[in-house]
């Protein structure tokens, strides 16, 4: 994708909802802002992503590879809690500090994250003698509030609300047509409250967790004591995660619920900066086997001013959406979080969260290691499952004139949620029956990892238009030839050659495409 030219968000946007990949939460009662659902093959494609980073952070970490201190790399899993003790939020800083400034429109009633807001301005930069233009960028009232803001101002510019001098009542607000209906920017917490239990009073509230890092922090020890894994070592979780967020937007990109894969990685304090290098550049590695190498895909490391005050460092995969074109989203930060959230946690819960290392320490008489107590540090890998699939989607949205469909999604095979279709070419003279069979067989052993097609009616054109939009990788159909020299037509998703195959070295053609 040329970074001039970005692919147009509205037409990733039609397809998802065409072939089932996602649909708007509660879409038949209007639906619900920042909430979206995954249909068939969507749900399937984001558990292949799930299932991925499962199988190359947990049960193969770094598939295999050794990590700085020589040895590989060793993860183990957990599932936690979407609701946890309501005094772990406290601990970890979100009660009191996971804040965003946000402005209300009194014309329109909408809400706005303030520093999500930005202003049209003239290009002199003087806005004082004429009303500033606000547009929040990626809403639907861009287009409008550009098109008004370059006939009063002529030559414009673009920045952010907050750096525009007093007083407030030059500013119109995203689709207000009145100047000075800008609120004053007050903080909002983004943590969702509920309340367990009979008695709904303030005793009881409990939060719906904003990550699902702290749950990994809260059972370290119990992981530590229980399955034998020595430090260094790794902690992964994947889950639901709630942010009440001010102003969800760009689809799926920035929800109010969503999806996260994070690995809490522990080591010595010596060797955190080494590990930290590590998980950056396998992370990296790691997004371009899924598909999205290439300009689109970019490694930036914080600079220190963006930085926690606990992190020693931070680095972000991030991603050319089209909505973000010619800038990048966040797709996974990888924190250097020192040992900032075991010692809150030790601090506030009063347990200890040491980590006696017996490999550690000097030499005793009889040749052993005397030990090293200490509060380990954490590398922190955390991916958006959602951020995730929407990329590979917006990647993999291909348009091309020159074929009879010209839409189809260029999906990673290992992604891709159709693993292969079957089309018996007319449904008579045994196609179906011998196209059932073969189904069968690529079900048994492909259909563990995605939907295996068979489909016998519209014409072949359309039946290839259709899994081309599903992001199918390779087709099969049978024909009369079929029925003579028992071969195949293999037609491939990307190209759209086709070939000839024996029926009988499907299977074996399709594993080493799908590399399984």
């Amino acid at each position: 994708m040329s970074t001039s030219s970005p692919k147009s968000m509205d037409a990733i946007m039609a397809l998802c909802k065409r072939r089932g990949f996602i649909f708007q939460a509660s879409d038949i009662y209007g639906g619900i802002n920042g909430f979206w659902d995954y249909g068939p093959l969507g749900a399937q494609l984001k558990k292949n992503l799930r299932d991925a980073w499962w199988q190359d952070m947990i049960l193969n970490p770094c598939w295999g590879r050794k990590g700085p201190n020589g040895d590989r790399v060793k993860c183990v899993p957990l599932e936690t809690c979407i609701i946890q003790h309501p005094k772990v939020w406290e601990a970890s800083g979100h009660v009191g500090g996971f804040n965003d400034p946000m402005v209300d429109c009194k014309e329109t009633k909408g809400r706005y994250r303030y520093d999500h807001v930005q202003v049209y301005v003239p290009e002199s930069g003087d806005p004082s003698d004429k009303p500033v233009f606000a547009y929040v960028g990626d809403q639907p009232s861009e287009a409008k509030q550009k098109k008004k803001a370059e006939k009063t101002f002529g030559a414009i510019k673009s920045v952010l609300l907050s750096s525009i001098p007093q007083p407030w009542t030059r500013v119109i607000g995203p689709d207000a047509d009145k100047p000075g209906t800008l609120t004053e920017p007050r903080m909002f917490n983004l943590m969702f409250d509920t309340i367990t239990g009979a008695i709904r009073d303030e005793s009881n509230k409990v939060y719906l967790r904003p990550e699902t890092a702290q749950g990994v922090f809260l059972h370290f020890k119990n992981v530590a004591d229980t399955s034998r894994v020595k430090i260094p070592f790794g902690i992964g979780n994947t889950g639901r995660s709630f942010r009440n967020e001010v102003t969800p937007r760009n689809f799926t990109f920035r929800s109010r619920e969503f999806e996260q894969a994070e690995l809490e990685f522990f080591c010595h304090p010596d060797e955190s900066v080494a590990w930290y290098q590590f998980w950056r550049d396998f992370r990296m590695e790691w997004w371009k086997t899924m598909g999205l190498a290439g300009e689109n895909l970019i490694l930036r490391e914080h600079d220190k001013n963006e930085l926690s005050h606990y992190s020693q460092g931070t680095s972000d995969v991030e991603y050319r959406f089209p909505f973000t074109a010619p800038g990048f989203g966040e797709l996974e930060g990888i924190a250097h979080r020192g040992n900032y959230d075991l010692t809150q946690h030790a601090k506030h819960s009063g347990s200890k969260l040491e980590y006696f290392d017996t490999d550690r320490g000097e030499l005793l008489p009889n040749g052993a290691k005397k030990g090293e107590r200490y509060i380990p540090h954490c590398i922190e890998p955390a991916a958006g499952l959602d951020r995730g699939a929407l990329a590979l989607i917006c990647e993999g949205y291909t348009k091309d004139e020159s074929r009879p469909s010209p839409e189809f999604l260029k999906l990673h095979p290992r992604i891709a949620p159709i693993k292969a279709a079957v089309f018996p070419l007319v449904a008579k003279d045994g196609m179906p029956e011998v196209g059932e069979k073969l189904h069968a067989e690529l079900f048994r052993k492909f259909g563990h990892s995605g939907f295996i097609e068979f489909d016998e009616k519209q014409s072949i054109g359309k039946r290839y238009a259709r899994m081309d939009e599903g992001g199918c990788p390779f087709c099969f159909t049978i024909d009369g030839d079929t029925l003579t020299d028992q071969t195949v037509t293999c037609r491939d998703r990307d190209s759209g050659a086709q070939q000839r195959i024996p029926i009988s070295k499907v299977s074996e053609f399709l594993s080493e495409k799908l590399g399984m």
